[in-house]
């Protein structure tokens, strides 16, 4: 197994917690906005090969690893839908972090003010929900923390706007499977 991408992909993160989760050998293989252009009609990381098959985004990959070892990818219909909430807010953190790299800022293009209105607007929908125990099987949560931590490494959230997420992400933060893959470790 071949996972494509960087330690600091929140995207790539998830995928190396499953598969350390899982115990698979894997190479993770570092690569670059110019080699994931290059390698993938996606261009973007992650990607992945196994044998002959090859997968370009990182819930494709999620849900194959778990399917390969009997375990659900997103139990119900309601866990699915966070997982895309919280995959919606992190895509658009993201883009708007590399639109930021470009000098591109949310003060001087409408669109994406809206596109920054609508990550708070997540983070406050899922600030007001009830967290159980973190589940490291359960996808959403997975992703939601992949997403917070990456926030913070990159200076991009204020996490005590939202003290609920900030627990969670505490939480989260203290269970050695998530901490040994902080990309600050990389």
């Amino acid at each position: 197994m071949k996972l494509f991408g960087s330690y600091t992909s929140p995207f790539v993160r998830h995928c190396r917690i499953v598969l350390a989760q899982q115990q698979h050998p894997f190479e993770l293989v570092p690569t670059d906005y110019a080699q994931s252009a290059q390698q993938s009609p996606a261009k973007r990381v992650p990607y992945f090969h196994h044998n002959e098959l090859k997968l370009h985004d990182s819930s494709s990959i999620l849900r194959y690893l778990r399917n390969l070892d009997g375990q659900a990818f997103c139990a119900d219909d309601a866990d699915f839908d966070l997982y895309c909430l919280v995959n919606t807010a992190m895509d658009t953190t993201i883009n708007l972090f590399l639109l930021g790299r470009d000098g591109i800022t949310p003060e001087q293009v409408p669109y994406l003010e809206r596109q920054a209105a609508r990550v708070e607007a997540i983070l406050d929908d899922l600030n007001a929900r009830e967290w159980p125990a973190v589940d490291p099987m359960n996808d959403a949560h997975l992703r939601l923390a992949c997403f917070l931590s990456w926030a913070q490494f990159r200076e991009l959230l204020d996490i005590q706007k939202w003290p609920v997420l900030q627990d969670f992400l505490m939480t989260v933060n203290q269970q050695p499977w998530f901490a040994n893959t902080h990309p600050a470790l990389s």
